[in-house]
């Protein structure tokens, strides 16, 4: 899987995207609240990892997820 952060502006805040193998959207939520449904992607107990990386990550550079 891939990661994304997604700068927002005025009033639309900053996303991230979690993208698939094949750069498909899996998943898509506001960087500054905690991503719902993690067991669904298989990121469960790994939530304090992902805050941590998702603050850490600059915007509009795709990396690879790696948990």
């Amino acid at each position: 899987m891939y990661i994304i952060k997604v700068k927002g502006k005025a009033k639309i805040p900053d996303y991230i995207q979690i993208r698939d193998e094949n750069f498909v959207l899996v998943a898509y939520f506001r960087a500054d609240r905690p991503m719902k449904n993690a067991e669904k992607f298989g990121l469960e107990g790994k939530e304090d990892e992902l805050e941590k990386l998702i603050q850490e990550l600059p915007f509009g550079k795709l990396q690879k997820l790696e948990l």
